[in-house]
C-alpha cells in the first residue's frame, strides 16, 4: 500500500467525480488534503471525505481562473502545513459543441480553466516546491488532447496544451527535485458522463479492449502511483489510463 504519511497535497476540482477519488486516495495514504472547488459547499464536501481516513483537511472556495485566488489558497497551505508536497491540476469543464457554433465564450471558459488554471497553480507552487527541492505535480489530462474529437475542439487543444505544459516544467524544475507528470483518462464513470446518451456509451465501449468503462479509482491509483516514490524516475511523461481506447 502506498504511503504518503506526513506529505500535504492540494487538489483542485476535488468535490466529485475523479478529484474526489484522487482526494479520498491521497487522504487514506496518510496525506493532508486541501481542497478546492468553485463552492464553499463542494470544497468542503471533499475535505469531509478527506477526513474519513482520520487525517487533516482543509477546504477552499475558489476560481482556478482567479491566479490570485489561487495564489492566496497556496499561500495560507504552507503557512498553516508548513509545505506543499503534492499538487494536482485536476479542475476542468466542457463547452462542447462544433467548431462553427462555438461561442468566444465557449472557448475563452476552457482554456481558462482547464490549462490556464493549471499554469496558474503550478506557478503558485513553483515558490514553495523549488525552496523545499522536493515536489510533484500531477496534471489531468484526458485522451481527447492526444486523438482529438469532433465537437470538443475547444477541450482538446486545452488539453493537448497541459501534455506541453508538464513536458516544459519537467524540464524547468526537474533539478530541483520537482517532478512533473501528467494522467490522461479515457471514458471514465463519472457525474459528467452518466447523463450522455446509451448510444454514446455503448459506442465508447466498443472501442475499449478492455470491454469496461474506466472507475474514478482507476484514475486515483494512477495518482498515487506518481505522487508516490515508486515513481521517482518518472517525470516529463503522460500516463494514459484509458483501457486502450486510443490504440
Amino acid at each position: 500500500m502506498t504511503d504518503l504519511s506526513g506529505k500535504t497535497a492540494l487538489v483542485t476540482g476535488g468535490s466529485r467525480g475523479i478529484g474526489r477519488g484522487i482526494v479520498e486516495a491521497l487522504a487514506a495514504a496518510g496525506c493532508r488534503v486541501a481542497v478546492t472547488a468553485t463552492t464553499e459547499a463542494g470544497a468542503e464536501a471533499g475535505a469531509a471525505a478527506a477526513r474519513q481516513s482520520g487525517n487533516e483537511a482543509l477546504a477552499f472556495a475558489g476560481d482556478v481562473r482567479d491566479s490570485g485566488r489561487t495564489q492566496a489558497i497556496v499561500d495560507e497551505i504552507v503557512a498553516k502545513w508548513g509545505s506543499i508536497d503534492i499538487l494536482v491540476n485536476n479542475a476542468g469543464i466542457t463547452r462542447d459543441t462544433l467548431l462553427m457554433r462555438m461561442s468566444d465564450e465557449d472557448i475563452d471558459g476552457v482554456i481558462d480553466t482547464n490549462l490556464k488554471g493549471a499554469m496558474y497553480a503550478c506557478r503558485a507552487v513553483a515558490k514553495p516546491m523549488l525552496k523545499q527541492r522536493a515536489g510533484t505535480i500531477i496534471n489531468i489530462s484526458s485522451i481527447v488532447g492526444i486523438t482529438g474529437n469532433a465537437g470538443q475542439s475547444n477541450y482538446a487543444a486545452a488539453k493537448a496544451g497541459i501534455h506541453a505544459l508538464t513536458r516544459s516544467l519537467a524540464k524547468e524544475f526537474g533539478s530541483r527535485g520537482i517532478r512533473v507528470n501528467a494522467i490522461a483518462p479515457g471514458y471514465i464513470e463519472t457525474d459528467m458522463t452518466k447523463d450522455l446518451p446509451a448510444e454514446v456509451t455503448q459506442g465508447a465501449l466498443a472501442q475499449i479492449p478492455l470491454s469496461r468503462l474506466g472507475e474514478t479509482g482507476d484514475i486515483a491509483r494512477a495518482a498515487l502511483f506518481l505522487a508516490s516514490d515508486d515513481a521517482a524516475y518518472i517525470t516529463g511523461t503522460t500516463l494514459v489510463v484509458d483501457g486502450g481506447m486510443s490504440i
